[in-house]
């Protein structure tokens, strides 16, 4: 590996053992058990690597699956939405309306009640980022937070960047190469998944 460069393994967490239709808060439970997804997983990730998660209880599941030991970075957290958290998005639609859809129609700038944007957690991703060490670090994360690292990498709108499709248990991988960035792959999904 070249001086100066770090190898960046993004990995989204596993489905939310949960609720669909909720925005979840960092509580909420990962399904892990498809482990022929996770051993699968498993085999792509380098040995030895530096690992990094948020501290939901879904990364640090995830991680655990995966048999590692990882780092809790605050960075790296899903955007925060406020007092949207925990809530239904049908329930929100119907009782805030117009505000609800507004949100959503420039999502990338604006805040839930309480909360904050992806502009600002594409801020937060980066100074996390930029806190990194050489080498390989697998990150086990959330879909907005692989989107704000695309969005560093690929110097992307930010609206742009929400853009992507970001699946459980799928790997991004993107690398920083002193002065720029090389993205290797985006959401590649593990074999065995059922």
């Amino acid at each position: 590996m070249t001086a100066g460069m770090t190898r960046l393994w993004l990995i989204r967490h596993a489905p939310v053992d949960g609720p669909r239709g909720v925005i979840h808060g960092p509580d909420a439970p990962a399904d892990v058990s498809d482990a022929e997804a996770f051993a699968a997983l498993r085999r792509q990730l380098p040995p030895a690597a530096v690992s990094v998660c948020s501290p939901a209880r879904r990364t640090r599941e995830t991680a655990a699956g995966l048999g590692l030991a990882p780092q809790i970075v605050s960075s790296f957290r899903e955007q925060d939405f406020g007092a949207w958290t925990g809530r239904r998005h049908d329930d929100l639609a119907a009782e805030t309306g117009d505000a609800y859809r507004a949100f959503w129609d420039a999502s990338a700038h604006n805040r839930p009640p309480g909360g904050e944007s992806f502009v600002d957690q594409i801020a937060r991703v980066a100074e996390g980022i930029a806190a990194l060490p050489d080498g390989d670090v697998v990150l086990v994360v959330h879909s907005g937070t692989v989107r704000a690292a695309l969005a560093v990498a690929l110097d992307l709108a930010p609206e742009h960047a929400l853009r992507f499709v970001i699946d459980p248990l799928s790997l991004t991988r993107i690398d920083r190469i002193q002065p720029g960035w090389r993205v290797v792959a985006v959401n590649r999904l593990t074999l065995g998944r059922g």
